[in-house]
């Protein structure tokens, strides 16, 4: 259906991205970066995001050269503070409490850079909306152990979606990769053709 004459590299340890990724049926290869996302400084949630997404695909393309890179970065937003990963048991409870009966943003910034260094990022963003929660249900959630290693502590594509009344957007979005977005951009690129039969 689709071919490509790069040499296409996710720069994602995330399990999640490499399935999405591996929707295209393309062949490519995974190197994580070993970046301090902290270390990035910007004014909206947008310039961080960005700007951690491309430190992430900038330093995995130090490693390949040659190859096109794609990396990703996703924040969870609410009342414009970024919910990151729960350090701990009281952190998870706490995002989840906070979440309950609202809405809020689910951002995640795209970074593509070529073999020629040119750079292109994009961010896209989908609503959330919690159901009303119990405090038994956020407990129970929480003591399941999967909100630890997800931005707001929770995730859509596991137990999370329990917690989730709707969206407004691009589910694979919340997952972690806005494949449909993505493909558009690499389509744009001319990094992916469509295969003639």
């Amino acid at each position: 259906m689709f071919k490509t004459n790069y040499k296409l590299v996710l720069a994602s340890a995330s399990p999640r991205r490499k399935e999405l990724l591996a929707m295209l049926s393309l062949p490519f290869d995974i190197t994580t970066s070993e970046v301090e996302e902290t270390s990035v400084q910007a004014t909206t949630m947008q310039d961080y995001v960005k700007g951690v997404a491309l430190l992430k695909t900038r330093d995995v393309a130090k490693k390949a050269p040659n190859a096109t890179i794609i990396g990703a970065d996703t924040i969870v937003v609410y009342d414009d503070e970024l919910l990151h990963k729960p350090k701990n048991r009281e952190e998870a409870i706490s995002h989840l409490l906070r979440l309950s009966g609202k809405h809020h943003a689910v951002m995640t910034a795209v970074a593509i850079i070529e073999p020629d260094g040119n750079e292109t990022t994009f961010v896209e963003e989908t609503t959330v909306v919690f159901h009303h929660l119990s405090r038994e249900l956020i407990e129970a959630y929480v003591d399941s152990g999967d909100p630890f290693d997800k931005a707001g502590g929770y995730g859509i594509q596991t137990a999370g979606t329990l917690l989730v009344k709707r969206i407004e957007g691009d589910y694979n979005n919340v997952v972690g990769l806005p494949l449909a977005a993505l493909f558009t951009q690499l389509v744009a690129l001319n990094i992916i053709q469509f295969a003639k039969e």
